[in-house]
């Protein structure tokens, strides 16, 4: 959710249960500015808080001229003080997807460590080694990839394939917002499912660029609601529980945010 709009936004979504402390609200007002200011982003998010069994990781997100491809992630235990995430890498990807799975514990410099057995008995078994930095950096990564969420029309894609806040968006209507073909995943399309003629015609490329909630697989992933007197619609993720994304129909006013443990929800399939 965006910087500044932070306390109104954090209203919004705490019938999730997602509230910060009236300390950690202001000292994110206060720290994100200077962020914003001291790195040169266009714009702040605060991106989140990953639970750790030890200490929380706050999670910021800097954003640059292309909306979608330059971002900077930050974590902070304080709301004050903020570390620089390294990029996620396929490599640190592959490694921490071989790591142990287990709770976060709020120390960026423990070391997960894996044996990885080789069928080959030739071969000496492999110590696998990821800090739980990297390990936070890639949880990150994956839960913008899969989860996060923007109404259609939010963002466009000018001539030159910079995506951007689309600064004409009045927000979706309140039946559009009822239905999940009216967000989409904000990061690089995956779906290539082909689209009938009808569909098309109906699409514009400057802002149906992006995978659309309704293609997700498995069917009923998503949880869409209307809550504050049926005023502002809100969708919750199964897959990652924990990221909650409002939306106030007729406005522009969206935004999401993730509060949780940074574990995947796995055995989704076999719960629905």
């Amino acid at each position: 959710m965006d910087a500044n709009f932070l306390c109104y936004s954090l209203e919004l979504v705490a019938g999730s249960g997602n509230v910060l402390t009236i300390e950690q609200r202001a000292a994110l007002q206060t720290s994100l500015l200077i962020l914003k200011k001291n790195y040169k982003f266009k714009r702040v998010l605060f991106w989140g808080k990953i639970l750790g069994l030890k200490r929380d990781y706050f999670i910021a997100q800097g954003r640059g001229e292309d909306e979608l491809k330059d971002r900077i992630n930050l974590y902070s235990f304080n709301c004050m003080d903020w570390f620089l995430l390294p990029p996620a890498t396929d490599s640190m990807i592959e490694k921490v997807s071989k790591a142990p799975k287990a709770r976060f514990l709020g120390d960026p410099s423990y070391v997960y460590e894996q044996k990885v057995h080789s069928r080959d008995e030739a071969v000496e078994e492999a110590m696998i080694k990821v800090s739980e930095e990297k390990r936070l950096a890639v949880t990150v990564h994956h839960i913008d990839e899969e989860v996060t969420v923007v109404p259609r029309g939010a963002f466009i894609k000018n001539p030159h394939g910079l995506v951007q806040i689309n600064r004409s968006f009045g927000g979706l209507s309140d039946s559009e917002a009822r239905k999940l073909d009216n967000f989409m995943h904000f990061s690089e399309p995956k779906n290539e499912k082909r689209k009938s003629i009808h569909e098309m015609g109906e699409c514009s490329p400057a802002i149906d660029f992006l995978d659309v909630l309704s293609d997700d697989i498995p069917k009923g992933s998503w949880s869409l609601q209307f809550e504050c007197t049926s005023k502002v619609c809100v969708l919750r993720s199964l897959l990652w529980l924990g990221l909650t994304f409002y939306h106030m129909p007729m406005t522009p006013q969206h935004g999401y945010i993730y509060i949780g443990d940074g574990m995947k929800n796995v055995n989704l399939p076999f719960m629905l």
